[in-house]
């Protein structure tokens, strides 16, 4: 039997057709769903029959079943069996499983990818997912980064917020706490405040951690120890994380009863680091007769380390080097022997404790954390010389002492 010859444009007919078809059924659809949520038909009310429908908007029995079922299937309509068909009780929004964690940072440069790295894999271990908003260090963004979070839906906030050069740091971090969603604050906190404090913040102890390396140098046997370190541009202020450091310096220093003055403590701004290439930063240094240094940060400890080779000063043997942050300290010329803030686990427990919170409520204690940062020694401040020195000595006395007899 010959095939019958296809007209082209059937097809196409057939397509023009069915879209026709699916407009019909869901302008029906959305016709009644308008006038399901503006209230001309009430919770529990009996909607007309698919007939009646039919009737009254000339259309076939089909489009009409069809936009019943999309109207049942969006939980409008529910349909009973041999009653007919009712507006349906709203729906109580079903509480997520998945949170959103939403979270603002100055950067994501050096100190805060590895911060990142555990607030992520923290909160992907838990189903829980993040957005991320960055502000470079610029207040007038700040505000800007955060609701551009809120508006993205989050269920909670990490945020490392700008609280020092504020005339009331204090009402800063008060709207921050008003916040429509529980907000923990990372490697910031308001100090002075003491128990005044309800802030929820999980922090590095940095001011532990310059007292930490002041102890290492005088256990190394060095008694005038200087400190170096790095301010901000504007104004030539100091960082929460290079106010907490010298803080650390000079209770060290006051605890061992050492020198304290002005000539074994200086600061300059990046800038200024970078356009002299340290030789005035040394310069003040070596004037101030001390045999060892903190230093904040690595790049500018690495600057230093050159400053002291092209003076004819030798790193550990003339000076003793420890620098503070331990982003690149390994990768210095002479590796640096360095203070580790745990930033890993910093942002570990900072999503531990946000999570905590959004699924304990009040029921969860007010978590306040400082992580004490550790030393990493490496080669600048001779340690290592002085351990190896002792093994030796060690292996010279027992060669000496000869074999034990046994009696």
């Amino acid at each position: 039997m010959p095939k019958r010859k296809q007209d082209p444009d059937s097809g196409v007919a057939a397509l023009r057709d069915t879209a026709k078809a699916n407009l019909k059924f869901q302008d029906l659809s959305d016709d009644l769903r308008r006038d399901i949520l503006a209230g001309t038909w009430a919770v529990g009310t009996k909607l007309p029959t698919e007939q009646q429908l039919a009737a009254e908007t000339g259309l076939s029995l089909t489009t009409v079943r069809r936009a019943f079922e999309d109207l049942v299937g969006k939980g409008l309509v529910v349909r009973r069996q041999g009653a007919g068909s009712f507006v349906a009780a709203p729906q109580r929004a079903q509480k997520r499983s998945r949170f959103v964690i939403g979270v603002l940072l100055p950067d994501t440069q050096l100190y805060y990818p590895r911060v990142l790295q555990g607030i992520e894999e923290h909160l992907s271990a838990r189903g829980a997912s993040l957005q991320l908003s960055t502000y470079h260090y610029d207040f007038t963004r700040e505000n800007a980064g955060i609701q551009f979070l809120l508006d993205a839906g989050v269920d909670g906030l990490i945020l490392v917020p700008t609280l020092t050069g504020l005339a009331d740091p204090q009402q800063r971090v008060a709207e921050l706490m008003a916040l429509p969603v529980p907000v923990v604050l990372l490697e910031r906190s308001l100090d002075d405040l003491g128990p005044g404090d309800r802030t929820e913040h999980v922090c590095s102890d940095h001011q532990g951690g310059a007292y930490d390396a002041v102890m290492h140098l005088h256990r190394l046997g060095h008694r005038k120890i200087g400190l170096l370190t790095r301010a901000n541009e504007a104004a030539r202020s100091s960082n929460p994380t290079q106010a907490a450091v010298i803080a650390g310096y000079t209770a060290a220093i006051a605890a061992l009863g050492l020198e304290t003055n002005a000539r074994m403590a200086f600061s300059a701004t990046k800038p200024e680091w970078e356009a002299d290439q340290a030789e005035h930063m040394f310069g003040l240094l070596a004037g101030s007769g001390a045999t060892a240094a903190l230093v904040f940060g690595d790049r500018e400890a690495a600057l230093l380390e050159g400053a002291a080779s092209r003076h004819g000063v030798r790193v550990p043997e003339d000076l003793a080097l420890v620098s503070y942050d331990d982003e690149m300290a390994d990768l210095a010329r002479i590796p640096l022997t360095a203070v580790s803030p745990a930033k890993h686990r910093l942002g570990v427990m900072a999503a531990d404790v946000l999570l905590r919170r959004l699924t304990e409520g009040d029921a969860c204690p007010l978590y306040q954390i400082r992580l004490r940062p550790r030393i990493v020694v490496r080669d600048s401040c001779g340690a290592k010389r002085c351990e190896a020195r002792s093994a030796a000595f060690g292996d010279q006395m027992a060669r000496r002492s000869g074999p034990t007899t046994r009696l």
